[in-house]
């Protein structure tokens, strides 16, 4: 009888190893595995610094512009951009290689830069920034003043979105906490 015991006990044991081992393989894929292949890494085309913009009295609003309706209405143009760097520097520091790097490729060519925007918003959410006037960029955003790189731009390969586009529960979440209404008209039209 005593044998018995021991063979089921070393069979429970068994199974209790087997669904840890599963267990630890599902973490490992769910955690590590799956975001690789779900996301894709990429770089903005121009390492654009705005720790120095931000060190010159630029303002976020001085690029980032907002349309008429409060809708963001854009990244910087190219011509924009080329009211202060139109010319080639010759500067081998850094930051002067990505000058004459945008200067060569964008200002001379007339091309704008496909800039990656890290949270657009899908098309039936309306979000306007004038109505969260007075909150914090960094409320919402990156605190990118304080970056000389940007961060690396995750897509997902399914939706096209980056990972780092608003959740809606974020947006709840705030919209509760200010005693805003989640109603779905109030940010879906």
């Amino acid at each position: 009888m005593e044998e018995k015991r021991s063979n089921s006990a070393g069979g429970v044991g068994g199974m209790v190893l087997f669904a840890l081992i599963g267990f630890v393989g599902a973490l490992v894929v769910g955690w590590v595995i799956f975001p690789k292949l779900l996301y894709s890494e990429k770089t903005q085309p121009i390492r654009f610094s705005h720790t120095v913009h931000a060190q010159l009295g630029i303002e976020c609003e001085q690029c980032h512009h907002l349309g008429p309706d409060g809708r963001f209405a854009g990244l910087p143009t190219t011509e924009s951009c080329a009211e202060c760097h139109g010319e080639e520097t010759g500067d081998a520091s850094p930051n002067g290689k990505e000058i004459d790097k945008f200067v060569k490729d964008y200002v001379k060519t007339g091309v704008q830069v496909p800039w990656l925007v890290y949270q657009y918003q899908p098309d039936n959410v309306f979000f306007s920034h004038a109505a969260h006037k007075g909150f914090e960029c960094t409320k919402c955003h990156p605190d990118v003043a304080k970056t000389d790189t940007p961060p690396a731009y995750y897509e997902n390969r399914i939706s096209g979105y980056s990972k780092d586009t608003m959740k809606m529960w974020e947006c709840e979440r705030c919209h509760a906490s200010m005693g805003t209404s989640n109603a779905c008209f109030v940010c879906h039209k």
